[in-house]
C-alpha cells in the first residue's frame, strides 16, 4: 500500500475542454520550452515532455486569436533572468503580457476593439527585449514596449494586413501579406516606423515563356502546374490571374537567406526574393490532402507540414547539386525538391474533431505538437532510427546519414551521446555535388519516424453533471484522495484527482448524456441518465451503481427503467444508508443503498415532490451505545443465569439483530428523516428506520415564498430557495425564519459547505452564482454572467470547505477560491504529479545556479548531478528547488552530462539546448566550429585558408547555411553557385535574365554571363547596351591602362549614384575589395559581407568583415552579439574575450577563454591573464 500524502489545500486551477474556433491560430511553442495554447478566455501552459497543464492563465473578457513567447536571444544574468514572458491577444483587440510563473499581467496593451491579426516579439535584443509588434485590424502595424505597454510606433498601409514574417537574417527586413499582394518594408526599425509604404508585389502567372516549355515534373495536378509558373510582379494582375486570396500562409525560411514561401491548400512555393522567382514546388496528388500550415525549419532546410486529416509530414530539401546523369542537360531541369521523409497518423475528422495548428519546438526541431478542435494536444517526437542500406534504390531518395559529431564536436571513441537531441544532430549535412557516397565511413544511415510521445485531451463538450466525493475527515485522513466526478453528454462519468488536476479515471457508464451523481462512499457512487422522451413523453431512465477500484457498474434498479415518467433527482441519506429517486410525474421510490433492495414506492396519490433534502440527524450514535450495553449485559449473562430476567427482552433482539446483521457486514439501521416540498409549497417530514417508513409533521407554506425548488439542511439551519430567487432561511433551534429576496429569478441549487460548523451556502442561478454566510445570513460573494464572466454556469459543487467547483458552458471546469474570482495561480503553489524540467521556473538566482552548476565541477575529478555535496552558502530551500529539477531530467541527459569524455565545448551547447538559450546557442555553435578549424590549422602549421580547405576533410564538415556570412568562404561560394544555377534555370523573363548575369559577374562566373547577356532580344532597349558588356567582359585583359580606365568609370558611376554597376566593374578588374570598401560607405553592409565571401582572399576578406564587425557595434545599430559571431568566424579570438568582457558576459567570457587555451589558440600571456 502506497502510502498516501493527503493534501488538504486544494490549488485553484481550470480543467479545459473543447477549443473555440477563434483560438485556432492561438498556440505557441516557445525556446522555454513550454507549449502556450489559447482554449476560449483563458491560456493553457503545457509541458510537452510530461504532457501535463502546468498554469491556466485567466484574465482575456474575449476569445483568445493569438499567444507568443518572448524570444531568448540575449544573455542571462541576474539583472536579465531566464523569466516565462508570454504575450495573448484577443478578439476585443486587448494584448496581455503575462509573467507565467506568478500568473500575473506585466502590462495590458489596448489600441482597437477588433481581433489582433498577428504578433511577434522582436528577435534581435541587444537593444532591448521587450519589443512587440502586432497588427491591428483592419491596417495598423504598431510597435509596443511589452514590459510598460507603451507605444512605439504605428503606420498603416492601404490594404487589410492578413499577416507578417520577420526576415530571421535580417531585423531590417519585413514582409505583409494582405489581401491584395505581398508588401516588403526594407527598413524596419525600433526607433522609428517604416519611412516608404515598402514594395507592393502581386503574384501574377505569366504567358509561357521559353523556359518553361520543357514538360515539368508530372505532379499530378494540373493546376499545380500553372502556379509553377507564378512569378512576382509589380503590376495589379488582371482579375483572371492567380491572385493571392487562397495563400493561406506567408513567412520567410530560416534555413537559408532570402528565401521565402507560400503556402497554398494544394501546394507549396519557395520564391528566392533577389529574384523574385518561384525555385521550389512541393505539389499534392490530386487524391492528396491539402495543407493547412507549414513551420519551415532552421537546422535543416526542412518544412513540417500538417495536412487537413491532421497527419504532420516532415519534407526535407534534396541536394540541389546535380547527379550522375550530367550528360543530358534535359534531365536537370532544377528545381529545390522537398522529399517525403516521414509522415504521422491522421486522426479521425469529424464535424467537431479537426486538426487546428501544429507547433515546432524551436530548440530542438524534432518534436511537434498538434492541437485538435476537441482539446487534445497531441505530442509527436521524430526519431532517427538506423536502417540497412538499400542495394539499388527504387524511390530514388538518397539516403541520409546521421551526423558524427555531437554537439559541435566530434564523439570520442566510447563517448556517450544523445541520439535525437535536435534535428541537426539526428540528420548530417547535405553532401555538395559529386560527392554522393558518404565520406566517411563512420556515418550511420538513417531513417525517420513519428512517434507519439505524449497526448493531453480535455473535457468533452458540456453539459457537466459534477460531484464531489465525501469531504476529508479525521478519520479518512489516511487514505482519502479529492476526487471530483464529471458526468458528460455523451454518457460517459469523467474522475479527476483535484490534488494534480489530473484525469484519474474516464468510465463508459450510460447510453445518454448524465442528469446527476450521487457518492455512497468514497470509492463508489450513484449515477442517473435519461433518454430523450417518446411520443407519450416516457423515456428510458439508467440508474448506475459504479465502483471506481475495479470500474464495475450494474443497472441499481434492475430490470425498471424502461418506459417512464423521467427521474428528478436522486438523493442519497446522510449515513449513506437510503437512496430517495423522484420522478417527474411518478411518486418517489425509496430503496436501501447497502442491499440495493426497494424499500417502499409511494401510492399513486402521493403529493408530487418539488424538492426534497435529507436531515443531518440520526441516532446511529444512541443505537451504538444501546449496542454496547447489550454486549456488556451478554457478557454479565454467561456469569449468572439468575440476572437473566433484568436484561430487557427488547435489548437482547436488537443485540441478535445487530450480531446477525454483522454477520452478513451490515450495519445496523438507523433512523433518518428527510423532508420535501409540494407543488403548494407545504413541507412534509418522513422518518425512515429499516423498513419502515413514517409520515411525520407537517408544516404550512409561507405565503412570501413562490414555487419551492431546493432545499438545504445542516444543522439547525435549513435554506429553502424558490423558483423567483427568494431565500427563506430556518433556525430550527430557535424556530425563526428569514425571507430574504434575492431577485436573481430561479434558485437551481443550493449546497452547504463541507466541515463541522461551516455555515457556508452555495446557491446556483441561471446567470451565476452566490456564497452565502447562513449564520450571519448575508451573501459573501457572487458571480454574474455579463458582469464578471462572459461564460453560464451549468452545475456547481463546493470541493473543500473554502474552494468551489464550476462547470461552465465554455466547457472548461474551474476550481475557484470563495470569492469566485478566476485568477491565474501562482506555479510554485502547483501540485504536479511529475516532475518538470524547466529552469525557468526557478527564482532568478536558482536558475543561474542551476546553469553553472551543470556547465563547470572544477572541484573534483568527476561530475556530480547532486547539488547538496556542494559547499555553498545558500539556502536550503533554492538548494532544494535546484536539485528537483536536477532530478527531473531524462537519464539519457543526466549519464551524458556525468560522461568523462563529455568536453566543455560540448557541454557549454548541450547546457544552452538544454536551457533553451538561443543567444548561447549561437555562440556556443559558432565558437565549437572556429575553435576546431583554426587549432587543426595550428597543428598543420599553415595559414588559414588553406588549411579550411584541408580541414573540412577533417571530421566537424562545415557550419550549416542557416548561419549565412559566417559560414567558411569556399562552402559559401559554393552555395551561391548552385543558387544561381537554379536561378538561371528558373528565369523567365530580361528581367530575370539581367539579375542572373549580374550575380554570375559578381561571382567570377564570365563566360556563363556572356551567354545570358547575348541572349537579349534585338528588340529590347537594352539590347545594344547588353551587347557592349559582353564585349567588355570577354576583353577585359590584365593591360594596365585598360583597368585604370574601368577603375576611373566605375568610381564616377559609383559617385553618380549607379553603386551596382560600378561595383560589377570593379569585380571585373579584380578590385573586389574596393567594391566591398565602396558597399561598405554607401551602407550597403551585407551586400559588402556577401561579395567579400565570394570574391576575396581570406586577409582581404576578413579587413572587409571586420570593419561590418565594429560597424555592428556602433550605438545606432546595436547588434554586438551579431558582431561577436563574426568575428569568431575570422578567428580573432582575444577581441572576442575582451568584448564579452566588456559587455559583463563574465560566465561566457571565462568558459571561452579556458576553451580557447584548451584549443591552443590563445597563449596565456599578459593580456589573456587580464581577461
Amino acid at each position: 500500500m502506497i502510502p498516501y500524502t493527503v493534501n488538504i489545500k486544494l490549488a485553484a486551477r481550470t480543467l479545459t475542454g473543447t477549443v473555440n474556433l477563434q483560438n485556432k491560430t492561438a498556440v505557441d511553442w516557445g525556446w522555454q520550452g513550454l507549449i502556450a495554447q489559447g482554449c476560449h478566455s483563458s491560456i493553457l501552459i503545457i509541458d510537452p515532455k510530461t504532457a501535463q497543464t502546468i498554469q491556466v492563465l485567466e484574465r482575456h473578457k474575449a476569445n483568445v486569436v493569438k499567444v507568443k513567447w518572448s524570444r531568448e536571444n540575449y544573455h542571462h544574468s541576474l539583472s536579465s533572468p531566464y523569466s516565462l514572458r508570454l504575450a495573448s491577444a484577443d478578439a476585443l483587440g486587448k494584448i496581455i503580457v503575462w509573467d507565467v510563473v506568478s500568473g500575473t499581467a506585466h502590462c495590458e496593451i489596448q489600441e482597437h476593439t477588433k481581433p489582433i491579426q498577428d504578433m511577434e516579439w522582436l528577435w534581435t535584443q541587444d537593444a532591448s527585449r521587450d519589443l512587440l509588434l502586432a497588427v491591428h485590424p483592419p491596417n495598423y502595424i504598431v510597435l509596443w514596449n511589452g514590459d510598460t505597454g507603451t507605444k512605439l510606433w504605428k503606420k498603416s498601409y492601404a490594404e487589410n494586413i492578413l499577416s507578417f514574417s520577420f526576415d530571421p537574417f535580417d531585423p531590417c527586413n519585413l514582409a505583409l501579406l494582405t489581401s491584395e499582394g505581398i508588401v516588403f518594408i526594407t527598413d524596419f526599425s525600433h526607433s522609428k516606423p517604416p519611412g516608404s509604404g515598402g514594395k507592393k508585389v502581386y503574384i501574377a502567372s505569366p504567358h509561357a515563356s521559353p523556359a518553361h516549355n520543357k514538360p515539368a515534373a508530372p505532379t499530378g495536378a494540373k493546376k499545380a502546374l500553372n502556379k509553377v509558373k507564378v512569378l512576382i510582379t509589380n503590376e495589379k494582375p488582371s482579375a483572371e490571374v492567380v491572385t493571392l486570396n487562397d495563400c493561406l500562409q506567408l513567412s520567410y525560411l530560416p534555413s537559408k537567406r532570402n528565401h521565402m514561401l507560400l503556402l497554398y491548400p494544394r501546394e507549396i512555393l519557395i520564391l528566392d526574393l533577389e529574384l523574385s522567382q518561384t525555385v521550389g514546388v512541393v505539389a499534392i496528388e490530386r487524391s492528396g490532402v491539402p495543407f493547412i500550415q507549414v513551420v519551415p525549419c532552421a537546422q535543416r532546410d526542412a518544412l513540417y507540414c500538417l495536412h487537413e486529416n491532421g497527419c504532420i509530414t516532415l519534407r526535407l530539401c534534396r541536394s540541389t547539386s546535380a547527379s550522375a546523369d550530367e550528360s543530358d542537360p534535359e534531365q536537370c531541369t532544377q528545381e529545390l525538391v522537398y522529399d517525403l521523409r516521414s509522415q504521422c497518423d491522421a486522426i479521425r475528422v469529424t464535424k467537431t474533431v479537426r486538426p487546428y495548428r501544429v507547433v515546432i519546438c524551436p530548440v530542438n526541431e524534432n518534436n511537434a505538437a498538434l492541437v485538435v478542435s476537441d482539446g487534445r494536444v497531441m505530442l509527436w517526437e521524430l526519431k532517427a532510427h538506423p536502417a540497412k542500406p538499400i542495394v539499388n534504390p527504387s524511390s530514388g531518395l538518397s539516403p541520409l546519414y546521421s551526423p558524427v559529431s555531437f554537439c559541435g564536436t566530434p564523439l570520442g571513441q566510447n563517448q556517450k551521446k544523445i541520439p535525437d537531441l535536435s534535428l541537426n544532430t539526428m540528420i548530417g549535412q547535405n553532401l555538395g555535388p559529386g560527392s554522393d557516397a558518404p565520406c566517411l565511413p563512420a556515418q550511420q544511415e538513417v531513417q525517420l519516424k513519428f512517434l507519439l510521445t505524449g497526448l493531453q485531451s480535455g473535457l468533452p463538450l458540456p453539459p457537466f453533471a459534477l460531484r464531489m466525493c465525501p469531504p476529508l475527515t479525521t478519520k479518512n485522513i489516511n487514505h482519502y484522495q479529492p476526487l471530483l466526478a464529471v458526468g458528460t453528454s455523451n454518457g460517459s462519468v469523467l474522475i479527476y484527482n483535484l490534488t494534480g488536476g489530473v484525469l484519474h479515471k474516464e468510465l463508459s457508464v450510460h447510453s445518454c448524456e448524465v442528469r446527476g451523481i450521487e457518492w455512497i462512499s468514497l470509492t463508489s457512487f450513484l449515477s442517473f441518465a435519461t433518454s430523450a422522451p417518446n411520443n407519450l413523453g416516457l423515456v428510458r431512465n439508467e440508474l448506475q451503481h459504479v465502483d471506481l477500484p475495479t470500474g464495475r457498474c450494474f443497472a441499481f434498479r434492475g430490470e425498471r427503467g424502461n418506459d417512464e415518467p423521467a427521474i428528478e433527482m436522486i438523493k442519497v441519506s446522510h449515513l449513506k444508508q437510503y437512496l430517495v429517486v423522484v420522478f417527474r410525474d411518478k411518486p418517489l421510490e425509496l430503496w436501501d443503498v447497502r442491499t440495493g433492495s426497494l424499500l417502499r414506492e409511494m401510492a399513486k396519490n402521493f403529493p408530487t415532490v418539488t424538492a426534497l433534502e435529507w436531515s443531518p440527524s440520526h441516532n446511529l450514535k444512541s443505537l451504538k451505545k444501546k449496542q454496547l450495553a447489550a454486549r456488556e449485559a451478554m457478557a454479565r449473562q454467561t456469569v449468572s443465569d439468575a440476572e437473566q430476567s433484568s436484561v430487557e427482552s427488547s435489548v437482547i433482539s436488537l443485540l441478535q439483530d445487530a450480531e446477525s446483521r454483522t454477520e452478513t457486514g451490515q450495519g445496523i439501521s438507523a433512523r433518518e428523516h428527510f423532508v420535501f416540498t409540494d407543488t403548494d409549497g407545504q413541507v412534509y417530514h418522513i422518518t425512515v428506520e429499516g423498513n419502515t417508513v413514517k409520515d411525520g409533521a407537517r408544516i404550512p407554506p409561507d405565503g412570501s415564498m413562490g414555487s419551492i425548488a431546493c432545499i438545504a439542511w445542516k444543522g439547525d439551519t435549513l435554506v429553502l430557495g424558490d423558483v423567483d430567487g427568494n431565500l427563506n432561511f430556518w433556525d430550527l433551534k430557535a424556530r425563526l425564519s428569514r425571507g430574504i429576496p434575492t431577485h436573481r429569478g430561479w434558485v437551481k441549487k443550493l449546497r452547504f459547505a463541507p466541515g463541522k460548523g461551516n455555515q457556508k451556502l452555495l446557491v446556483m442561478y441561471t446567470d451565476g452564482a452566490e456564497v452565502w454566510d447562513t449564520k450571519e445570513v448575508q451573501m459573501v460573494s457572487s458571480l454574474r454572467v455579463g458582469r464578471n464572466v462572459t461564460h453560464r454556469i451549468l452545475d456547481i459543487d463546493w470541493c473543500t470547505s473554502d474552494k468551489v467547483v464550476l462547470a461552465s458552458d465554455d466547457g472548461c471546469i474551474r476550481v475557484l477560491e470563495m470569492a469566485m474570482k478566476s485568477a491565474s495561480y501562482r506555479m510554485d503553489e502547483q501540485d504536479l504529479t511529475e516532475p518538470v524540467w524547466c529552469p525557468y521556473l526557478l527564482p532568478p538566482r536558482a536558475s543561474l545556479t542551476l546553469k553553472v552548476f551543470l556547465l563547470l565541477q572544477p572541484w573534483s575529478g568527476s561530475f556530480t548531478m547532486d547539488i547538496t555535496q556542494i559547499d555553498y552558502t545558500e539556502k536550503d530551500e533554492i538548494k532544494g528547488l535546484i536539485q528537483e529539477q536536477l532530478n527531473s531530467l531524462s537519464n539519457d541527459v543526466r549519464s551524458v552530462l556525468q560522461d568523462p569524455e563529455l568536453n566543455q565545448l560540448q557541454r557549454s551547447l548541450l547546457v544552452s539546448l538544454l536551457f533553451g538559450d538561443e543567444s548561447d546557442l549561437q555562440f556556443w555553435t559558432v565558437a565549437a566550429h572556429y575553435l576546431q578549424v583554426f587549432s587543426r590549422a595550428q597543428q598543420l602549421d599553415v595559414p588559414v585558408p588553406g588549411a579550411r580547405a584541408r580541414a573540412r576533410g577533417g571530421p566537424a564538415c562545415h557550419l550549416d547555411i542557416c548561419h549565412d556570412t559566417l559560414c567558411e568562404s569556399s562552402y559559401f561560394q559554393r552555395f551561391q553557385l548552385e543558387r544561381v544555377h537554379l536561378q538561371e534555370v528558373k528565369r523567365s523573363s530580361y528581367e530575370h535574365t539581367k539579375k542572373c548575369a549580374d550575380q554570375l559577374l559578381l561571382l567570377g562566373q564570365t563566360d556563363r554571363a556572356v551567354q545570358l547577356l547575348l541572349e537579349t532580344s534585338a528588340d529590347n532597349p537594352s539590347y545594344y547596351c547588353d551587347s557592349l558588356k559582353a564585349c567588355l567582359v570577354t576583353t577585359i585583359t590584365s593591360s594596365r591602362p585598360s583597368q585604370s580606365t574601368i577603375k576611373l568609370v566605375a568610381t564616377n558611376m559609383i559617385a553618380n549614384g549607379k553603386l551596382a554597376e560600378g561595383v560589377q566593374l570593379l569585380c571585373l578588374i579584380d578590385k573586389a575589395a574596393d567594391a566591398c570598401r565602396y558597399l561598405q560607405t554607401y551602407g550597403e553592409w551585407n551586400r559588402a559581407a556577401w561579395l567579400a565571401k565570394v570574391r576575396l582572399n581570406s586577409a582581404e576578406g576578413s579587413d572587409v568583415l571586420k570593419r561590418w564587425a565594429e560597424h555592428l557595434c556602433s550605438p545606432q545599430v546595436n547588434q554586438k552579439s551579431k558582431a561577436i559571431l563574426v568575428l569568431l568566424s575570422l578567428g580573432c579570438f582575444l577581441r572576442v574575450g575582451e568584448m564579452l568582457h566588456s559587455m559583463r558576459y563574465f560566465d561566457r567570457a571565462a568558459l571561452f577563454i579556458d576553451a580557447c587555451l584548451k584549443y591552443g589558440v590563445m597563449e596565456a600571456n599578459d593580456s589573456t591573464n587580464i581577461l
